[in-house]
């Protein structure tokens, strides 16, 4: 290791030590509230007349947290939630006055969606702990929204199993829940002490109120909770449900079709009070959201979103440190075949299948977080056909292989943890191993005031041989009051290689970077809010040391009273650039002019019926005629409460860049392109109600690239021209995805889908295709048609178990329309 490695972790472990040292002793006022057991669970309709209420304790005194901070909450709009539990979970009934009822905003969306809505939202954390809670939110239009959150980052993609209702009436609103305690973790003890806080937004003033203060100048929202008491003696419910499935495809490619059914179910069961485990049984992706693909030219490859539900529900601890990118399992084959002579791959697949997979995840009554993740894939095979005698075989290109990820999570403090990571993947034969480890530090202040953080990773991979490679950094931030900065430093080995479990791109750099950030923290003339920050890194490639970028980069952004955004800012690298990635061969690199960039974009006030973003960004090289323009415009219509549409145009016209084209030999091939790139997205989404919805989701990527001439790299990074290269490296990509989706709800937990997907794409070498011919290409290629139907149903044990128990008059099960279910004390609750 050298000296600027050690001095990398030498300042790492200081910031620990001063970061402990640092803790204060002041603490943040805590509102607090105690509910009573009932005996009678009251009807979930959205009316509070029912006998528990009427003594109920009631969490008021409501502060305004946007866009006035601290201000208290008007008469006009007094904000009572009242709350009571049971033996089967806890209740909420929230009344909202509002001066003019008929104006509630209450757009209908898709569950886990919010538009432009007034709603109300509850944030539950069972461990009291002020970092990670539960959040519960329902909109004036009747639709839930539910999420894990984080120290602040949210994960929409939990979906819990709870029941609300709500009412509009002559004084505002009503917004009454009910949570079971299957949806709700929390330590095994006799007296239970929650943490809570709640909001409500009233949308067409754009004003959000909380009943446990939230300072904006300062921390972490979930650092601000409340307090709930007088929770004794309850039991977390057997947490075990099935989420069997069944789905039929019908698939038309190329005139031949083929009608594919699959059965298979996902499973989820919690081990004890803390710990859940999560198992998908026979997985079906079949109808998860289409990649949004595009021409890429770059040195590194396109990193995609997860679309698929198993992997991004329930993932929060095993994306600490980003050593885990979850499409590689299941991703591309890590092998390739070897060709013999006159052979010629025929298929090579482009996804490998997912035998099973789980995950394991909580955390202890010490608030130590423990996750695993496991997951096996398919051997896969490639058809390769010998063009002499027509003969095919097939290979292997990935076996049998194991997906590991084992995560540690210490959290102490109000906001601070220590975490341990690794990953693993084991194949099958002499296939490619590998193994990632992290290290991770992130401690605040008790006053919230400054963060410190510190990470170490390394990276081990066993193919062809051996190679060790490292990651780390360091840095701290004031995170509080109009005035915030931060420094830190990274870096990253030339064999720092997370690639078969995670995700790495640029390596073999060090990089040192600032930052300075000043906002408003309450409405001052005409604005609302404003931020403005200025940016600098300086990298440097490791070995061998040489000078890589520096970066000068300002931001600004502005809403005003109006609720109209916009803003703008500026980058400039002064120094130029010794791009060390794009030649695609280590210790080279090629010389990039310096440019600079600025930019700037609107937003109206999407309260409105029609609203609209446009985007204008250029940047300007100094080599003549060398230069960027993006344009975006995004306008959106509200038919209705009901019926949406979105429309979005990006283009992208490149002037004269410079980028690899192939090698030939030993020479280092570049060439001069002009690149042009049109994506057009249209989303139209028609929801009849809380439950059911139809959406149609469209998008055509077009990018052509044409060449003027070309240059051999040179090793001191200039480029020479080459005028013996000849060939033709032109070219025109088209993609074409429509997806039309019938969602719905039928019962809590359970979905039916049926989607008909259209899809096709084109590659020619060619490009100034006018626009006929375009279509003539793209159309003239074989075009995907499928249309499927998926079914799941939510089953919970405590639920199913009863189906084959003895029968009495007194207990119905079921949550249901009209049906009712016993809790231990007698206690209904009755669901409309």
């Amino acid at each position: 290791m050298n000296i600027s490695l050690k001095t990398i972790f030498l300042f790492s472990f200081l910031f620990c030590v001063y970061s402990i040292n640092a803790q204060n002793t002041d603490s943040i006022p805590r509102k607090k509230i105690t509910i009573p057991r009932i005996t009678e669970a009251p009807k979930i309709d959205g009316i509070l007349n029912d006998a528990v209420w009427q003594n109920a304790p009631i969490a008021t005194g409501f502060v305004e947290r946007q866009p006035n901070n601290g201000k208290p909450i008007p008469d006009s709009l007094k904000t009572d939630v009242k709350i009571v539990y049971d033996d089967l979970g806890i209740y909420f009934g929230a009344t909202m006055k509002d001066p003019e009822p008929d104006k509630i905003l209450k757009e209908l969306t898709e569950r886990d969606g919010i538009g432009n809505d007034d709603f109300f939202f509850i944030l539950l954390n069972g461990y009291n702990d002020r970092q990670q809670s539960l959040q519960f939110i329902v909109t004036a239009a009747g639709v839930q929204y539910d999420a894990k959150m984080t120290n602040g980052n949210e994960d929409s993609s939990w979906n819990g199993i709870w029941y609300s209702a709500i009412q509009i009436n002559d004084d505002g609103w009503v917004a009454e829940i009910f949570i079971p305690y299957s949806e709700v973790r929390f330590p095994n003890k006799n007296v239970q002490e929650w943490g809570l806080n709640m909001e409500r937004e009233m949308r067409r003033t754009r004003t959000r109120y909380s009943w446990s203060h939230v300072d904006n100048a300062k921390g972490a929202f979930s650092i601000y909770d409340g307090e709930i008491y007088g929770i004794e003696n309850v039991q977390s419910p057997t947490r075990l449900s099935f989420q069997p499935y069944v789905s039929v495809y019908v698939n038309d490619y190329d005139g031949k079709t083929e009608t594919i059914f699959n059965g298979g179910m996902d499973l989820k069961y919690g081990i004890n009070d803390a710990f859940t485990l999560d198992m998908i049984l026979i997985p079906d992706f079949g109808q998860s959201k289409f990649d949004a693909e595009v021409l890429n030219l770059s040195a590194f490859e396109v990193q995609y979103e997860e679309n698929r539900p198993f992997f991004t529900e329930g993932t929060e601890l095993f994306t600490k440190g980003n050593l885990f990118y979850s499409r590689r399992v299941g991703g591309y084959p890590s092998g390739f075949p070897i060709l013999s002579e006159n052979e010629e791959i025929e298929n090579y697949p482009s996804s490998v299948d997912l035998i099973n997979a789980f995950k394991i995840s909580g955390r202890t009554d010490g608030n130590l977080g423990i996750g695993v993740f496991n997951a096996i894939t398919e051997r896969t095979y490639a058809e390769i056909k010998n063009s002499e005698t027509n003969e095919t075989r097939k290979e292997l290109v990935e076996p049998l292989a194991n997906y590991n990820i084992l995560v540690l999570d210490q959290r102490f403090g109000d906001n601070s943890s220590v975490s341990f990571v690794n990953t693993n993947v084991i194949r099958e034969g002499d296939f490619r191993d590998a193994n990632a480890t992290g290290l991770y530090m992130d401690l605040t202040n008790k006053k919230n005031t400054f963060n410190y953080f510190a990470n170490a990773e390394g990276s081990w991979v066993k193919d062809n041989s051996e190679k060790f490679g490292m990651e780390g950094g360091a840095g701290m931030a004031k995170i509080s009051g109009k005035h915030r900065v931060s420094g830190e430093i990274n870096f990253r080995t030339k064999d720092y290689d997370i690639n078969d479990l995670g995700y790495s791109s640029n390596t073999n750099y060090i990089n040192y970077a600032g930052y300075y950030g000043y906002r408003y923290l309450q409405p001052k003339g005409f604005l609302n809010n404003l931020n403005l920050n200025f940016n600098l890194n300086y990298f440097r490639r490791l070995e061998t040391d040489l000078y890589n970028n520096f970066i000068f980069n300002f931001n600004s952004s502005f809403t005003t009273k109006k609720f109209l955004g916009f803003g703008g800012g500026f980058e400039m690298t002064p120094f130029g650039k010794n791009d060390i990635y794009e030649p695609r061969v280590e210790n080279r690199y090629v010389k990039v002019p310096d440019y600079y960039d600025v930019w700037g974009w609107f937003s109206t006030d999407y309260r409105k019926k029609l609203a609209a973003d446009v985007t204008v960004d250029w940047y300007k090289y100094n080599e003549q005629g060398r230069g960027e323009l993006h344009l975006q415009f995004g306008p959106k219509y509200r038919v209705s409460d009901k019926w949406k549409l979105f429309l979005n145009t990006n283009v992208i016209l490149s002037d004269k860049e410079e980028g690899f084209v192939d090698f030939v030999n030993d020479d280092i091939i570049f060439g001069k392109r002009d690149r042009n790139t049109v994506i057009n997205s249209l989303e139209s989404q028609y929801i009849f109600n809380n439950k059911m919805a139809l959406n149609l989701a469209f998008r055509h990527y077009y990018s052509e690239v044409e060449y003027s001439k070309f240059f051999s790299l040179q090793n001191d990074g200039e480029l020479f021209e080459n005028p013996f290269y000849d060939e033709d490296r032109d070219a025109t990509y088209n993609s074409w995805n429509i997806d039309l989706r019938f969602s719905w709800w039928f019962a809590p937990g359970s979905q039916l889908t049926l989607l008909y997907r259209n899809a096709m794409e084109s590659y020619v070498g060619d490009a100034r295709v006018n626009f006929s011919n375009n279509f003539n290409n793209l159309f003239d290629e074989p075009q995907l048609n499928s249309l499927s139907l998926r079914v799941s149903y939510y089953l919970d044990y405590n639920r199913v178990k009863t189906w084959f128990g003895p029968k009495n008059k007194t207990q119905t099960v079921g949550f249901g329309p009209r049906n009712e279910k016993m809790s231990k004390s007698g206690s209904s609750i009755k669901n409309s």
